[in-house]
């Protein structure tokens, strides 16, 4: 557990390859378990630094483009490496930043290379298609080129894998970038660009800017804009997203979720319980993908209910630098009295409240903590309208409704208007491919968390959770790229 806070870090901007100071408004990067303690500090930057960060990779992007694609990928694999070399660091700085746990902040930093690493191979794999033509002497080729100057949107709740999972497939693939963070986690941003420029990426290529959300929009109206990549709430998502099609600039968007995790009769309550607890309260349950709803059968929900309590017993709420820790704070005061104020809703609108965990030791805890909250609503339309069961707290929160039977729990883990992630427990094949037939959703996790994602597989929601190609493995390349359809034919010879 750290005892004495490390030096405060002065945070920069890196616009066409120089870090400088901003000329905005102060920020400052608390820590969210300790909130007197400052971790980085700075000045944000302004709309006019927007213009000069896509000037620069407007400038960058034709030499880039033409880059080989084995070159940008040793660029990101030398810069993997450069995040692995410093993952005990960078993961001491994340869990002081944004309040996950010292395991899960220095997991998310090797996270970011192994996803550095997987596009840095982009150059091994098919960059294109050919075709036979119908004409004699020709060949049909499909080819790929990249958006140009993409602009790159991420949230606080993963500060170094979501922008790597964002940023790699667009530098791999021959775009420039302008990024701008969640200004309440920009150490890490920061931390990232170091390596990408430690890795030899060229000046302008990649730019980053730290501020406001302003900046985001500033981002989204310039005339430079090719593509935008936005992880976000779905309030602002949408908002971006009508101001991209208003341009013609095409948008990929990952925003909320509301997240089921389904127990039938025949689950192994042990396992499943083991893997709800982590789904719904690893991250303080800040992940897009958190298990934030339980539809359990009520043939088995006592004793399953019973396991869940049982470990959430365990579970030690603290300091997430201290590795006995399980789970830490949210990342500011404000995202945690939101976070209470919807408790508080959801009981005034009749649901139970079956666990509240502990919180820290200590009467000068921080205001950042929420213990983890078990709610239960009953089934049927007055239940399943509980603000607790529809609206996404992104905080420790599970509500349970019990079902009878699989056909009501599916229909259950449905009803939302939001489709990214569940998890079906069963020990039956039958089962398992009704709810690959019947759930909709981007991700479906079988006897494991609904949270989780690799890097070589397609990554996104269903219904209103997703707008776009999704993310990762093959599919980034629908995004960060288009396709040139090549007739080719020689000449008559000589």
């Amino acid at each position: 557990m750290i005892t004495e806070a490390p030096p405060t870090v002065l945070l920069r901007h890196l616009v066409a390859g120089s870090w400088e100071e901003g000329t905005g408004a102060p920020l400052v990067s608390a820590n969210p378990a300790r909130p007197h303690e400052e971790v980085a500090h700075g000045l944000q930057a302004t709309a006019s630094d927007v213009d000069r960060a896509m000037a620069a990779a407007s400038a960058a992007a034709r030499d880039w483009a033409r880059t080989p694609m084995h070159e940008r990928g040793a660029v990101l694999a030398r810069a993997a490496g450069a995040l692995e070399r410093r993952a005990d660091e960078l993961g001491l700085e994340l869990a002081r930043e944004e309040g996950k746990t010292l395991a899960e902040g220095t997991g998310e930093v090797l996270r970011a290379a192994q996803v550095l690493r997987y596009y840095g191979a982009a150059g091994d794999r098919a960059a294109g298609e050919v075709f036979a033509s119908p004409r004699r002497g020709e060949r049909i080729l499909v080819t790929r080129r990249p958006l140009g100057v993409v602009g790159v949107i991420t949230p606080f709740n993963f500060p170094i894998a979501i922008p790597a999972w964002k940023i790699a497939p667009a530098l791999a693939y021959g775009n420039t970038v302008v990024w701008k963070p969640a200004s309440t986690v920009p150490l890490l941003a920061v931390r990232l660009a170091e390596a990408l420029q430690e890795g030899g990426l060229p000046a302008g290529v990649l730019n980053l800017l730290i501020g406001p959300g302003q900046l985001g929009a500033a981002l989204v109206e310039h005339p430079g804009l090719d593509g935008l990549t936005f992880t976000g709430s779905t309030g602002v998502g949408r908002r971006l997203a009508a101001a991209a099609a208003a341009r013609g600039v095409p948008m990929q968007a990952e925003m909320g979720g509301k997240n089921a995790a389904v127990v039938l009769a025949d689950a192994d309550l042990d396992l499943a319980a083991e893997q709800v607890l982590l789904g719904a309260f690893r991250s303080t349950g800040q992940k897009c993908t958190a298990t934030s709803r339980l539809v359990v059968d009520e043939a088995v929900a006592g004793a399953f209910l019973d396991r869940l309590r049982a470990r959430l017993d365990r579970w030690t709420v603290g300091d997430p630098t201290d590795a006995a820790t399980h789970m830490g704070p949210l990342v500011s005061e404000s995202a945690a009295e939101a976070v209470r104020e919807g408790i508080r809703t959801a009981l005034r609108e009749g649901a139970a409240l079956l666990h509240e965990g502990q919180g820290p030791d200590g009467g000068a805890a921080s205001a950042c903590f929420v213990p983890p909250t078990v709610l239960e609503v009953p089934a049927g339309p007055a239940g399943t309208a509980n603000t607790a069961w529809r609206e996404e707290f992104f905080g420790p929160v599970l509500t349970v409704v019990r079902a009878a039977g699989a056909e009501e729990a599916f229909a259950l883990a449905n009803d939302s208007e939001f489709g990214l992630s569940a998890a079906v427990f069963t020990q039956d094949v039958s089962r398992v491919l009704d709810a690959v037939d019947e759930i909709d959703v981007g991700i479906l996790h079988v006897n494991s968390e609904s949270a989780g994602a690799d890097p070589h597989v397609p990554f996104g929601g269903a219904k209103r959770s997703g707008y776009g190609p999704k993310e990762q493995g093959g599919a980034a390349q629908e995004f960060f790229t288009h396709t040139t359809t090549v007739y080719l034919r020689g000449g008559t010879p000589a």
